[in-house]
Protein backbone atom coordinates (compact mmCIF):
# COMPACT_ATOMS: atom_id res chain seq x y z
CA UNK A 1 0.00 0.00 0.00
CA UNK A 2 0.92 3.47 -0.47
CA UNK A 3 1.91 6.20 2.16
CA UNK A 4 -0.46 8.40 0.76
CA UNK A 5 -3.25 9.61 2.63
CA UNK A 6 -6.52 8.34 1.81
CA UNK A 7 -9.65 9.92 2.49
CA UNK A 8 -12.60 7.64 2.72
CA UNK A 9 -16.49 8.85 2.39
CA UNK A 10 -17.68 6.45 5.08
CA UNK A 11 -21.91 6.31 4.44
CA UNK A 12 -23.39 3.77 7.31
CA UNK A 13 -26.50 3.86 9.58
CA UNK A 14 -26.27 6.52 12.06
CA UNK A 15 -28.22 5.03 15.03
CA UNK A 16 -25.46 4.00 18.30
CA UNK A 17 -28.82 2.81 20.03
CA UNK A 18 -28.89 -0.13 18.33
CA UNK A 19 -25.86 -2.16 19.76
CA UNK A 20 -25.90 -3.96 15.46
CA UNK A 21 -25.58 -0.74 13.95
CA UNK A 22 -22.95 0.50 15.96
CA UNK A 23 -20.90 -3.27 16.00
CA UNK A 24 -21.03 -3.03 11.95
CA UNK A 25 -19.53 1.17 12.15
CA UNK A 26 -16.90 -0.28 14.28
CA UNK A 27 -16.18 -3.39 12.61
CA UNK A 28 -15.95 -1.56 8.89
CA UNK A 29 -13.56 0.98 10.20
CA UNK A 30 -11.60 -1.64 11.84
CA UNK A 31 -10.62 -3.46 9.12
CA UNK A 32 -10.52 -0.34 6.99
CA UNK A 33 -7.87 1.32 9.24
CA UNK A 34 -6.12 -2.48 9.53
CA UNK A 35 -5.06 -2.08 5.75
CA UNK A 36 -3.34 1.17 5.82
CA UNK A 37 -2.38 3.26 8.44
CA UNK A 38 -2.14 6.69 6.38
CA UNK A 39 -5.93 6.79 6.22
CA UNK A 40 -8.71 9.37 6.75
CA UNK A 41 -12.12 8.28 7.43
CA UNK A 42 -15.19 11.22 7.30
CA UNK A 43 -18.40 9.87 8.46
CA UNK A 44 -21.80 10.43 6.94
CA UNK A 45 -25.44 9.04 7.72
CA UNK A 46 -27.13 6.89 4.98
CA UNK A 47 -29.86 9.50 5.17
CA UNK A 48 -27.21 11.21 3.00
CA UNK A 49 -28.23 9.01 -0.23
CA UNK A 50 -31.87 10.47 0.07
CA UNK A 51 -30.01 14.02 -0.37
CA UNK A 52 -29.95 17.02 -2.93
CA UNK A 53 -27.44 19.14 -1.19
CA UNK A 54 -24.37 20.04 -3.48
CA UNK A 55 -22.67 20.86 -0.51
CA UNK A 56 -22.52 16.89 0.23
CA UNK A 57 -22.25 16.17 -3.21
CA UNK A 58 -18.93 17.97 -2.95
CA UNK A 59 -17.55 16.43 -0.16
CA UNK A 60 -18.43 12.78 -1.81
CA UNK A 61 -16.74 14.03 -4.72
CA UNK A 62 -13.12 15.40 -2.20
CA UNK A 63 -13.23 12.10 -1.23
CA UNK A 64 -10.66 9.46 -3.04
CA UNK A 65 -13.56 6.28 -1.95
CA UNK A 66 -16.71 6.52 -0.73
CA UNK A 67 -17.67 2.97 1.42
CA UNK A 68 -21.22 1.96 1.93
CA UNK A 69 -22.94 -0.07 4.86
CA UNK A 70 -22.72 -3.29 6.34
CA UNK A 71 -25.88 -3.16 7.18
CA UNK A 72 -29.50 -3.22 6.12
CA UNK A 73 -28.96 -0.01 3.58
CA UNK A 74 -31.75 -1.59 1.23
CA UNK A 75 -34.40 -0.88 3.43
CA UNK A 76 -37.68 0.98 2.89
CA UNK A 77 -36.84 3.22 5.94
CA UNK A 78 -33.88 4.74 3.74
CA UNK A 79 -35.42 4.60 0.54
CA UNK A 80 -35.92 5.50 -2.36
CA UNK A 81 -32.28 7.03 -2.69
CA UNK A 82 -31.46 10.25 -4.90
CA UNK A 83 -30.82 9.04 -8.46
CA UNK A 84 -29.59 12.70 -9.49
CA UNK A 85 -27.45 12.22 -6.52
CA UNK A 86 -26.02 9.44 -7.09
CA UNK A 87 -25.16 10.07 -10.94
CA UNK A 88 -23.50 13.02 -10.06
CA UNK A 89 -21.24 11.31 -7.54
CA UNK A 90 -17.20 11.07 -9.30
CA UNK A 91 -15.66 9.11 -6.89
CA UNK A 92 -15.54 5.42 -6.86
CA UNK A 93 -18.13 3.76 -4.95
CA UNK A 94 -18.20 0.41 -3.11
CA UNK A 95 -20.98 -1.51 -1.74
CA UNK A 96 -19.55 -3.10 1.63
CA UNK A 97 -20.83 -6.30 3.29
CA UNK A 98 -24.34 -4.33 3.59
CA UNK A 99 -27.72 -5.78 2.76
CA UNK A 100 -31.46 -5.95 1.83
CA UNK A 101 -34.39 -6.00 4.50
CA UNK A 102 -37.43 -7.64 3.48
CA UNK A 103 -39.59 -7.75 7.11
CA UNK A 104 -42.64 -10.70 7.86
CA UNK A 105 -46.01 -8.81 6.70
CA UNK A 106 -44.05 -6.07 5.60
CA UNK A 107 -45.64 -4.49 2.52
CA UNK A 108 -43.89 -4.61 -1.41
CA UNK A 109 -41.76 -1.85 -1.97
CA UNK A 110 -42.93 0.83 -4.42
CA UNK A 111 -41.55 1.11 -8.01
CA UNK A 112 -38.94 3.90 -7.02
CA UNK A 113 -37.67 2.22 -4.08
CA UNK A 114 -36.36 -0.42 -6.11
CA UNK A 115 -35.03 1.58 -9.07
CA UNK A 116 -32.81 3.86 -6.40
CA UNK A 117 -31.08 0.82 -5.07
CA UNK A 118 -30.73 -0.58 -8.79
CA UNK A 119 -29.04 2.76 -10.02
CA UNK A 120 -26.68 2.55 -6.75
CA UNK A 121 -25.26 -0.77 -7.49
CA UNK A 122 -25.18 -0.49 -11.17
CA UNK A 123 -23.08 3.33 -10.28
CA UNK A 124 -20.78 1.33 -7.97
CA UNK A 125 -17.26 0.30 -9.00
CA UNK A 126 -17.46 -2.81 -6.42
CA UNK A 127 -20.50 -4.57 -4.86
CA UNK A 128 -19.88 -6.62 -1.98
CA UNK A 129 -23.15 -7.89 0.29
CA UNK A 130 -23.57 -9.91 3.18
CA UNK A 131 -26.10 -12.59 1.87
CA UNK A 132 -27.41 -14.62 -1.13
CA UNK A 133 -30.65 -13.09 -0.79
CA UNK A 134 -29.21 -9.85 -1.36
CA UNK A 135 -27.44 -11.00 -4.01
CA UNK A 136 -30.76 -12.79 -5.46
CA UNK A 137 -32.87 -9.35 -5.09
CA UNK A 138 -30.41 -7.56 -7.18
CA UNK A 139 -29.84 -10.31 -10.15
CA UNK A 140 -33.91 -10.40 -9.68
CA UNK A 141 -34.23 -6.73 -10.60
CA UNK A 142 -31.49 -6.35 -13.20
CA UNK A 143 -27.79 -5.87 -12.00
CA UNK A 144 -25.30 -8.29 -13.37
CA UNK A 145 -24.41 -11.63 -11.12
CA UNK A 146 -20.76 -11.34 -11.57
CA UNK A 147 -20.97 -7.62 -10.68
CA UNK A 148 -21.61 -9.02 -6.87
CA UNK A 149 -19.68 -10.31 -4.29
CA UNK A 150 -21.01 -12.13 -1.46
CA UNK A 151 -18.36 -11.37 0.83
CA UNK A 152 -20.40 -11.47 4.46
CA UNK A 153 -21.43 -9.53 6.77
CA UNK A 154 -17.84 -7.11 8.77
CA UNK A 155 -19.42 -7.00 12.27
CA UNK A 156 -18.10 -10.83 12.47
CA UNK A 157 -15.23 -9.87 12.73
CA UNK A 158 -15.23 -6.92 14.63
CA UNK A 159 -12.35 -7.39 17.39
CA UNK A 160 -14.22 -8.44 21.08
CA UNK A 161 -12.78 -6.86 24.37
CA UNK A 162 -12.12 -8.54 26.98
CA UNK A 163 -13.96 -7.51 30.36
CA UNK A 164 -12.54 -7.02 33.63
CA UNK A 165 -11.98 -9.98 36.19
CA UNK A 166 -14.61 -7.80 38.55
CA UNK A 167 -17.18 -7.67 35.39
CA UNK A 168 -16.32 -11.31 34.58
CA UNK A 169 -17.32 -12.13 38.74
CA UNK A 170 -20.31 -10.02 38.41
CA UNK A 171 -21.79 -11.36 35.83
CA UNK A 172 -21.06 -14.62 36.76
CA UNK A 173 -19.39 -15.69 33.36
CA UNK A 174 -16.57 -17.17 35.58
CA UNK A 175 -19.16 -19.66 36.69
CA UNK A 176 -19.79 -23.62 35.56
CA UNK A 177 -23.12 -23.25 34.89
CA UNK A 178 -24.97 -23.80 31.58
CA UNK A 179 -24.85 -20.25 30.23
CA UNK A 180 -27.83 -19.42 27.46
CA UNK A 181 -28.65 -15.89 26.10
CA UNK A 182 -31.90 -14.47 24.72
CA UNK A 183 -32.66 -11.47 22.86
CA UNK A 184 -35.71 -10.24 21.65
CA UNK A 185 -36.57 -7.85 18.42
CA UNK A 186 -39.29 -4.86 19.43
CA UNK A 187 -37.20 -2.20 18.20
CA UNK A 188 -40.01 -0.97 15.98
CA UNK A 189 -40.83 -4.34 13.81
CA UNK A 190 -44.72 -3.57 13.33
CA UNK A 191 -46.05 -7.38 13.24
CA UNK A 192 -44.60 -8.18 16.85
CA UNK A 193 -47.76 -7.64 18.22
CA UNK A 194 -48.98 -10.22 15.79
CA UNK A 195 -46.68 -12.99 16.96
CA UNK A 196 -45.55 -11.70 20.99
CA UNK A 197 -47.95 -14.70 22.74
CA UNK A 198 -45.83 -17.28 20.51
CA UNK A 199 -42.70 -15.60 20.60
CA UNK A 200 -42.79 -15.21 24.68
CA UNK A 201 -44.42 -18.64 25.22
CA UNK A 202 -41.87 -20.20 23.21
CA UNK A 203 -38.82 -18.56 25.12
CA UNK A 204 -40.57 -19.17 28.45
CA UNK A 205 -40.51 -22.59 27.52
CA UNK A 206 -36.91 -22.82 26.72
CA UNK A 207 -36.34 -21.19 29.83
CA UNK A 208 -37.66 -22.95 32.28
CA UNK A 209 -36.29 -26.39 30.06
CA UNK A 210 -32.63 -24.90 31.28
CA UNK A 211 -33.69 -23.61 34.66
CA UNK A 212 -34.50 -27.09 35.88
CA UNK A 213 -30.88 -27.88 34.52
CA UNK A 214 -29.28 -25.03 36.62
CA UNK A 215 -28.37 -22.98 33.82
CA UNK A 216 -28.06 -18.96 33.98
CA UNK A 217 -30.17 -16.95 31.87
CA UNK A 218 -28.75 -13.55 29.99
CA UNK A 219 -30.62 -10.97 28.24
CA UNK A 220 -28.26 -9.92 25.23
CA UNK A 221 -30.23 -6.27 24.95
CA UNK A 222 -29.47 -4.08 21.12
CA UNK A 223 -31.62 -1.89 21.23
CA UNK A 224 -33.21 0.20 24.26
CA UNK A 225 -36.92 -0.44 23.15
CA UNK A 226 -36.10 -4.06 24.48
CA UNK A 227 -36.51 -2.18 27.72
CA UNK A 228 -40.24 -2.80 27.12
CA UNK A 229 -40.41 -6.34 26.68
CA UNK A 230 -37.70 -8.66 28.10
CA UNK A 231 -39.16 -8.02 32.01
CA UNK A 232 -42.61 -10.00 30.42
CA UNK A 233 -40.52 -13.20 29.76
CA UNK A 234 -41.00 -13.75 33.91
CA UNK A 235 -37.46 -15.10 34.00
CA UNK A 236 -36.06 -14.85 37.95
CA UNK A 237 -32.68 -14.00 38.33
CA UNK A 238 -31.93 -13.22 34.60
CA UNK A 239 -29.03 -11.36 33.80
CA UNK A 240 -29.67 -8.03 31.22
CA UNK A 241 -26.21 -7.42 29.09
CA UNK A 242 -25.86 -4.27 27.86
CA UNK A 243 -22.20 -3.43 27.03
CA UNK A 244 -19.94 -1.89 24.10
CA UNK A 245 -20.40 -3.72 21.40
CA UNK A 246 -16.84 -5.13 21.18
CA UNK A 247 -17.46 -6.05 25.08
CA UNK A 248 -20.60 -7.72 24.12
CA UNK A 249 -19.34 -9.76 21.85
CA UNK A 250 -17.05 -11.07 24.38
CA UNK A 251 -19.77 -12.35 26.68
CA UNK A 252 -20.85 -13.99 23.72
CA UNK A 253 -17.65 -15.83 23.37
CA UNK A 254 -18.76 -17.11 27.27
CA UNK A 255 -22.06 -18.54 26.23
CA UNK A 256 -23.09 -21.78 25.33
CA UNK A 257 -25.82 -21.11 22.94
CA UNK A 258 -28.01 -18.01 22.17
CA UNK A 259 -31.86 -17.37 21.40
CA UNK A 260 -32.69 -14.83 19.31
CA UNK A 261 -34.48 -12.46 17.39
CA UNK A 262 -32.27 -9.25 15.80
CA UNK A 263 -29.86 -10.22 13.20
CA UNK A 264 -26.57 -8.90 14.32
CA UNK A 265 -27.18 -10.85 17.86
CA UNK A 266 -26.30 -13.79 15.38
CA UNK A 267 -23.57 -12.49 13.94
CA UNK A 268 -21.90 -11.31 16.84
CA UNK A 269 -22.51 -14.65 18.50
CA UNK A 270 -21.42 -16.58 15.12
CA UNK A 271 -18.05 -14.23 14.85
CA UNK A 272 -17.98 -15.71 18.67
CA UNK A 273 -17.93 -19.00 17.97
CA UNK A 274 -21.11 -19.32 19.76
CA UNK A 275 -24.59 -20.58 18.16
CA UNK A 276 -27.89 -18.47 18.38
CA UNK A 277 -30.90 -20.01 17.22
CA UNK A 278 -32.92 -16.99 15.16
CA UNK A 279 -36.35 -16.63 15.65
CA UNK A 280 -36.69 -15.04 12.24
CA UNK A 281 -39.18 -12.16 11.52
CA UNK A 282 -37.42 -11.33 9.08
CA UNK A 283 -35.68 -12.05 5.62
CA UNK A 284 -32.13 -11.90 6.86
CA UNK A 285 -32.77 -13.99 9.04
CA UNK A 286 -32.64 -16.88 6.98
CA UNK A 287 -29.90 -15.30 4.96
CA UNK A 288 -27.48 -15.48 7.30
CA UNK A 289 -27.89 -18.54 8.50
CA UNK A 290 -27.66 -19.68 4.83
CA UNK A 291 -24.72 -17.56 4.11
CA UNK A 292 -22.79 -20.06 7.15
CA UNK A 293 -24.53 -23.32 5.76
CA UNK A 294 -26.39 -23.94 8.74
CA UNK A 295 -30.24 -23.09 7.79
CA UNK A 296 -31.22 -25.00 11.00
CA UNK A 297 -30.67 -22.23 13.31
CA UNK A 298 -33.53 -20.48 12.12
CA UNK A 299 -36.76 -21.41 13.52
CA UNK A 300 -40.03 -20.14 11.33
CA UNK A 301 -42.62 -17.90 13.60
CA UNK A 302 -45.51 -19.68 12.52
CA UNK A 303 -43.83 -22.95 13.93
CA UNK A 304 -43.82 -21.47 17.23
CA UNK A 305 -46.84 -22.73 18.98
CA UNK A 306 -45.47 -26.45 18.14
CA UNK A 307 -43.04 -26.31 20.60
CA UNK A 308 -40.68 -26.36 17.30
CA UNK A 309 -37.96 -23.79 19.41
CA UNK A 310 -37.18 -25.78 22.22
CA UNK A 311 -36.80 -28.85 19.87
CA UNK A 312 -33.87 -26.75 17.81
CA UNK A 313 -32.16 -25.62 21.12
CA UNK A 314 -32.34 -29.13 22.89
CA UNK A 315 -30.77 -30.25 18.84
CA UNK A 316 -27.91 -27.28 18.70
CA UNK A 317 -27.26 -27.47 22.41
CA UNK A 318 -26.06 -30.69 22.00
CA UNK A 319 -23.59 -29.71 18.96
CA UNK A 320 -22.43 -26.58 20.41
CA UNK A 321 -18.99 -28.02 19.84
CA UNK A 322 -19.46 -28.99 16.41
CA UNK A 323 -20.80 -25.60 16.21
CA UNK A 324 -18.21 -23.68 17.57
CA UNK A 325 -15.30 -25.98 15.10
CA UNK A 326 -17.65 -24.99 12.11
CA UNK A 327 -18.08 -21.32 12.73
CA UNK A 328 -13.79 -21.06 12.76
CA UNK A 329 -14.01 -22.26 9.30
CA UNK A 330 -17.00 -20.42 8.05
CA UNK A 331 -16.04 -17.14 9.75
CA UNK A 332 -12.04 -17.75 8.12
CA UNK A 333 -13.64 -17.47 4.66
CA UNK A 334 -15.29 -14.17 5.60
CA UNK A 335 -11.86 -13.09 6.85
CA UNK A 336 -10.51 -14.06 3.31
CA UNK A 337 -13.36 -12.67 1.18
CA UNK A 338 -13.38 -9.04 2.83
CA UNK A 339 -9.69 -8.89 2.93
CA UNK A 340 -9.83 -9.69 -1.11
CA UNK A 341 -12.57 -7.10 -1.62
CA UNK A 342 -10.60 -4.74 0.69
CA UNK A 343 -7.41 -4.93 -1.37
CA UNK A 344 -9.08 -4.77 -4.77
CA UNK A 345 -11.23 -1.40 -3.13
CA UNK A 346 -8.31 0.02 -1.81
CA UNK A 347 -5.50 -0.48 -4.90
CA UNK A 348 -8.35 1.83 -6.97
CA UNK A 349 -6.75 4.54 -5.97
CA UNK A 350 -2.65 3.42 -5.63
Amino acid sequence: MSKKTLTIAHIHVWDQKNKGDHAIVLAVQELLKSKSKSLKIIDFPVETLKTDDELILKKLNSADLIFIGGGGIFYSYFLPFNERLIKAIKTPIYLFGLGYIKEVDAPAWPAKNTASVLALAKQAAGVGVRDLNTKRFLIKNGLAAKKIKVIGDPAALLKEKKLSPAQIKKLKLNSRQIKIGFNLNYSGWLGFGHWRDDILNAYREVAEYFLKHGAQIYYLKHHPGEENIYHELGIKNIIKIDLAPAEQKYVYSQLDLVIGMMLHVGVMSFGALTPEISVAYDIRNYGFAEFIKAKELVVDLEKLKSGALLKRVKLVFSKKDFYKNKFKREKQLIKEKTEKFLQSALAHKN
